[in-house]
């Protein structure tokens, strides 16, 4: 007989080779709010994973483009007045057509209103929040203890996905670690967001906001560890990423997700 954990290990991988079969068969559309040094790298590699992506910023057209689309990405990264007004309309629309959406409160240890504007877009309810170990800080004044993620994920009904060298996932009540990925994926600008963006494309399609944020981090790290593989530097790693994304299989997956 299984162990429990053993047996969530299990299903977490077989699951997020369920996603990567979704993705492929159902090309998700994803609205990206996101960096400007982001958007086509963000662009590539939902492609490669299967999604159809999605980026403009007008406030005349933004609100059709996230209904029309499966997910929604909201990026802090380059946040600029025009950015705020898109993000506003784009979350409203999300929350109209019950529409999942991730947060990736990029930077808000380094300004203060950019904090208080991703508590404001938190308490409006993400599937998941993106974030990394100083980012959290931030916004919770906590250090990014077990505990601590937990009860942030309590508090605000959202799933927590904290990057680090062990990446973990939390609703509140379940926890996995994800141990999969590179020392090449912290060199590559926007390799962060668009791994956000990647998250938003597995909750179209999983509806288990827990299991989606899980496979987006093991189908992301498994494919840093297959273009680490073969990189000669991070200029190539990121070519092989893209890559490596377009060609995962399910059966790798299982086999290399790190899960736990």
């Amino acid at each position: 007989m299984q162990r429990p954990q053993a047996a969530l290990r299990n299903g977490l991988a077989q699951g997020t080779a369920g996603v990567v079969a979704s993705l492929r068969a159902r090309a998700p559309r994803v609205h990206c709010i996101t960096n400007d040094v982001a958007q086509n790298f963000t662009a590539n590699v939902l492609l490669a994973a299967g999604a159809m992506p999605s980026m403009t910023l007008s406030p005349e057209e933004i609100g059709a483009f996230v209904a029309g689309a499966q997910a929604l990405l909201v990026n802090l990264g380059t946040f600029d007045a025009k950015r705020r007004e898109a993000a506003s309309i784009a979350v409203a629309t999300a929350t109209h057509k019950h529409l999942p959406w991730v947060l990736d409160p990029v930077f808000v240890d380094r300004a203060p209103p950019r904090a208080a504007f991703a508590l404001d877009l938190i308490r409006l309810g993400p599937s998941v929040v993106r974030l990394n170990h100083v980012e959290f800080f931030a916004l919770s004044a906590n250090e990014p203890s077990r505990d601590a993620i937990l009860s942030f994920a309590r508090s605000h009904r959202t799933v927590v996905a904290l990057s680090g060298e062990t990446d973990l996932v939390t609703d509140g009540e379940r926890i996995a670690a994800i141990a999969n990925g590179h020392p090449y994926m912290a060199k590559v600008t926007a390799l962060g967001c668009a791994g956000s963006a990647l998250l938003a494309a597995c909750l179209a399609v999983e509806q288990d906001a827990f299991r989606a944020a899980v496979s987006a981090l093991a189908i992301m790290g498994v494919a840093g560890e297959l273009a680490g593989a073969g990189a000669a530097g991070p200029g190539s790693f990121a070519v092989g990423i893209v890559d490596a994304l377009h060609g995962l299989n399910e059966a790798t997956l299982v086999a290399r997700a790190k899960v736990s």
